[in-house]
């Protein structure tokens, strides 16, 4: 059963090095939902988000997507309090770029000195000395991508971040950044039934650049009885959750998913999918399918 969660189940995703030095199990998580409705404010639970964070480094997970809009700061203070002082091989990643006024409320703001401000309060809410990925959440339209990445790029020259990643982008975006600063790592929108950023990952792919896919899970009508991902979940013993995040383990080497969630039983089940083996056939079906 893909469910029995062996006692580092992350391990079985295998490896990736975010910008060719910070190794990470592939199987990550994301602490987007350990915060409170609307993104805004705390959980419902602290102690049980506080359960999930620890459970997810005891099954052998060794990265962490976050954001200081989660909350916000909310994700990153809960982050500091389960798991502070780090393990040496968690890597901790964060982005900014998004300003918010209430639930729900995501506005692009990419000033330079609000990106600085906001690295500091991460490194401060975090704990940490140096951030391992720092994220622009959002390409801020009304300032120069130059101005903004440039930012980025004196953060890292000063050690208080390692490597920059972008959010939710296109290749001609991608290039341009390129053509500004090293970039080493892309978080869009993907999963099994929608792969709209298709050509943004082979992009990735072909030039070595960690592919972080937000909203992972999404299986919808595939998931249905008698649907497409019965009989494969029925031969594995797997969930339909379970299959979305196996086929993108193993559609591409670059693929690191980042499934969230606020319960320890789900987060059991999301990272028992690395135990997950789909055949050719079954790969191609689910891709086919969707």
């Amino acid at each position: 059963m893909a469910t029995n969660i062996s006692e580092q189940p992350a391990k079985a995703s295998g490896t990736y090095r975010i910008g060719g030095d910070v190794t990470v199990n592939r199987l990550g998580y994301g602490a987007m939902q350990i915060t409170g409705p609307g993104v805004w404010g705390d959980p419902k639970d602290p102690a049980e988000a506080v359960r999930v964070l620890r459970r997810a480094i005891e099954l052998g997970v060794t990265f962490i997507d976050t954001a200081d809009s989660y909350g916000p700061f909310v994700s990153e203070l809960l982050i500091r309090e389960a798991l502070h002082p780090y393990a040496d091989d968690l890597v901790i990643a964060t982005k900014a770029g998004l300003s918010r006024s209430g639930p729900g409320d995501w506005r692009p703001l990419g000033r330079p000195e609000y990106l600085r401000q906001q690295c500091e309060l991460s490194l401060r809410h975090l704990g940490l000395d140096s951030i391992p990925l720092y994220q622009l959440h959002r390409i801020d339209s009304k300032v120069p991508l130059a101005d903004q990445l440039g930012e980025l790029a004196l953060l890292r020259d000063e050690g208080k971040i390692q490597h920059i990643g972008l959010s939710e982008v296109n290749v001609a975006q991608i290039e341009e950044s390129r053509a500004i600063t090293t970039i080493a790592s892309v978080q869009n929108l993907y999963n099994l039934a929608n792969r709209s950023a298709e050509d943004v990952l082979e992009y990735c792919e072909r030039n070595d650049i960690a592919f972080i896919p937000w909203f992972p899970i999404a299986t919808g009508e595939l998931a249905r009885p008698g649907g497409p991902l019965d009989a494969i979940s029925t031969a594995h013993g797997a969930s339909p959750a379970q299959l979305a995040l196996a086929w993108l383990l193993r559609r591409s080497p670059v693929m690191l998913p980042i499934p969230g969630t606020s319960s320890v039983a789900h987060l059991e089940e999301n990272v028992g999918a690395a135990d997950v083996r789909l055949t050719d056939d079954e790969f191609e079906a689910l891709a086919k399918a969707s």
